[in-house]
């Protein structure tokens, strides 16, 4: 049974009590805040292990909190998830930047939302898949220690910055990676730019065909493997 604390945020009264619903049935402990000031006023006389942060906040908003969360030394390791309205993609994108987790749009599913909470709680618990482990999702098997891809037991001849960006993604499925995170994690072969991205993910999806569509394109964002 779940025992962390997660801080929700959220100025609409029945959003957070369905988020604090759907966390609290399965074991978590939950603690509401209505505002910015009294979000970062809990979270710094108790770090939360998560905070779910909406970001159309009055007054001080979701992403002056998120900020002011990560550049707080006590604070500054809580994992955040962003709650968005649709149209949003430059605040989420904004808010990626400043240091939250993972995002979820309104209106969203309670199994998607508890889904997403579990994935980000389970990464900053130290969790961490093996870099050489082999990983099979979709009918796609990804082998790091041959740098071997099989698409439904054929072979992928993919580039080295191909597979990189492949496991990246199909390693967190659902989890939605900027452009810089995946140059970051691309960083060590030939130059990789944000515009360069999207080049590489065209040829990839072309050399996993018939598995190219699981690389979901999230607009204004960047991408993520289909859950």
């Amino acid at each position: 049974m779940a025992r962390e604390t997660i801080l929700v945020v959220d100025d609409e009264q029945d959003i957070l009590e369905l988020v604090a619903y759907t966390l609290t049935k399965v074991g978590y402990k939950v603690t509401r805040a209505v505002s910015g000031e009294e979000a970062l006023k809990l979270a710094r006389a108790k770090p939360p292990d998560l905070a779910v942060l909406d970001l159309m906040l009055p007054g001080m908003d979701g992403l002056e909190v998120c900020k002011a969360l990560k550049l707080d030394a006590k604070t500054a390791h809580v994992p955040i998830m962003m709650l968005t309205a649709r149209g949003e993609e430059a605040d989420v994108v904004t808010g990626l930047e400043l240091g939250a987790d993972d995002y979820v749009t309104k209106p969203f599913s309670p199994r998607v939302l508890l889904a997403r909470v579990k994935a980000v709680l389970r990464r900053h618990s130290g969790e961490q898949p093996d870099d050489e482990a082999t990983v099979s999702i979709h009918g796609i098997v990804i082998n790091p220690g041959r740098h071997e891809v099989l698409v439904r037991g054929k072979a992928a001849e993919l580039t080295h910055t191909e597979f990189v960006i492949l496991r990246l993604l199909a390693r967190r499925p659902g989890w939605v990676f900027t452009r810089q995170q995946i140059i970051d994690a691309a960083r060590g072969d030939a130059p990789v730019t944000d515009r360069s991205v999207d080049v590489h993910i065209v040829s990839l999806r072309k050399k996993i065909a018939p598995c190219g569509d699981f690389i979901e394109t999230v607009r204004g964002v960047g991408y993520r493997f289909k859950e």
